[in-house]
């Protein structure tokens, strides 16, 4: 393994430094874990407008990977009997309700943790900076509406992490930002890591970079985090590339850091591994989806992760259990995929033999689309509009229309063709952000049209 490292060693601060300037990242991190080994690399700023550089020890916001800490801090819960996951939320939480009574009432802790809750989970509500943020976020999403019944299928869920953070707090008796703080961040040993933006100007912290128009070169974002809110779901949390390998040390050690104190039991990591929900066919995305995890089943062995996303903030973690070996990768804008498949994808291949799958690239030759009304309509979810036409060739097109808090985040309003990948899946012809974007149409109704389109979230046809 040493030696392997060591080729890694070699490459990864040249390869990181080539990539981010070929496509415009202005600054970026990597860290991998190989044992109990760990090399880093740094490039770039982490501010164009200060030219400030990024080191080692420089803290990204880790977005989303977030919501695999935020089940960490619910399964040491289940570890001292305080919460059972099979209960439902009204159990900890008698004031938690969405539109739908009877989803309200049934939906459970486990739902929640691996997104089949069935509501509609992109709410991003600013309720304020104060330690109530968390609290008041129940009182937002009492209307939202309940797409299909708990427990039915996937669907990307934002607003069930928070619900899952304010159970933590209730549990603890203690803000959200305070219980991270105190048993994981501090149990860990990190000292490069930081809950809030408070703590972030502490730190040798990156700020997010947007792009002022499609393609044109990133600027620095105007507001460095989303609303303190959604913290549980990734709106604050940042830390440094090696931090993060260090959480997945822990994980691949079965609950233990290298010092021997436990963090969390053996069969809660364990547990937080297995697979919970199948996926559709995305392209992208994970297999299946664990408590917190994101499952893939790569050539080579299965491996868990997690991406996250902010303002103008990338972030990636991938995990080989089988081999000991986890990689990071936190970026602050431009096109990082890039940097994905590169560095994470040449160090799981060289430490792990694992191979991330081609992305979806669409057919030379896309078969027919005989039957576009099973497709063709609108889909519309609170940040965003997806607009489905069929041409007189018969071709389809995709128009997606950022609204809220995306549109915020600098996204821009995109047109293109899609054409079948494999079944009701389609991927766009041309790449959008740096890859072929693949969409799913699926749960047909009895007029043979897709009730939903899928791109990680179950976005509900509107015009039935």
């Amino acid at each position: 393994m040493s030696s392997a490292l060591d080729q890694v060693r070699d490459w990864l601060p040249n390869r990181l430094a080539t990539l981010a300037a070929e496509h415009k990242v202005p600054g970026a991190t990597a860290a991998v874990l190989a044992g109990d080994e760990i090399t880093t690399a740094a490039t770039g700023v982490l501010n164009k407008a200060t030219g400030v550089e990024v080191t080692a020890d420089s803290i990204f916001q880790v977005g989303s990977i977030t919501k695999v800490w935020t089940s960490n801090l619910v399964m040491q819960l289940v570890d001292e009997g305080l919460l059972d996951l099979d209960a439902t939320v009204r159990t900890y939480l008698p004031e938690f309700r969405v539109a739908d009574e009877d989803a309200s009432a049934r939906i459970t802790v486990r739902h929640l943790t691996c997104h089949v809750s069935g509501f509609e989970g992109d709410i991003f509500t600013d309720t304020g900076r104060g330690d109530d943020a968390v609290e008041k976020y129940l009182d937002t999403i009492t209307n939202v509406p309940q797409l299909f019944p708990p427990g039915e299928r996937f669907s990307y869920n934002n607003a069930g992490y928070v619900v899952l953070g304010r159970v933590v707090e209730v549990l603890r008796g203690k803000p959200y930002g305070a219980a991270l703080r105190e048993h994981l961040l501090a149990p860990l040993g990190l000292q490069h890591a930081a809950t809030d933006a408070y703590e972030a100007i502490l730190r040798r912290a990156a700020v997010g970079h947007v792009e002022p128009a499609p393609g044109a070169d990133p600027i620095p974002a105007p507001v460095w985090a989303l609303a303190a809110s959604n913290a549980p779901a990734g709106s604050m949390l940042a830390m440094s590339a090696s931090e993060l390998v260090r959480f997945a040390q822990m994980h691949l050690a079965g609950g233990t850091t290298p010092d021997g104190t436990t963090v969390t039991s053996y069969a809660a990591v364990r547990a937080m591994q297995e697979r919970q929900v199948e996926l559709p066919y995305l392209g992208m995305m994970g297999d299946a989806w664990g408590i917190g995890w994101e499952i893939f089943d790569w050539p080579g062995g299965m491996v868990i992760g997690h991406d996250g996303g902010t303002i103008g903030q990338i972030a990636f973690l991938r995990i080989v259990p089988e081999a000991n070996v986890a990689v990071a990768v936190l970026t602050n804008g431009g096109n990082p995929m890039p940097l994905f498949e590169n560095v994470i994808g040449d160090a799981l291949h060289e430490l792990a033999g694992v191979r991330i799958p081609a992305t979806p690239k669409p057919p030379a030759e896309p078969e027919p689309v005989t039957e576009p009304s099973r497709y063709v309509g609108r889909y519309e979810a609170d940040v965003v509009v997806h607009d489905i036409e069929a041409d007189a060739e018969g071709r389809l097109w995709q128009t997606v229309t950022p609204r809220g808090v995306l549109a915020e985040a600098g996204q821009h309003k995109r047109r293109y063709e899609i054409v079948r990948l494999k079944d009701d899946t389609f991927v766009s012809r041309e790449p959008q952000e740096g890859i072929n974007q693949p969409t799913a149409f699926v749960s047909f109704d009895d007029a043979g049209r897709a009730r939903f389109l899928h791109q990680g979230r179950a976005v509900p046809r509107v015009d039935r």
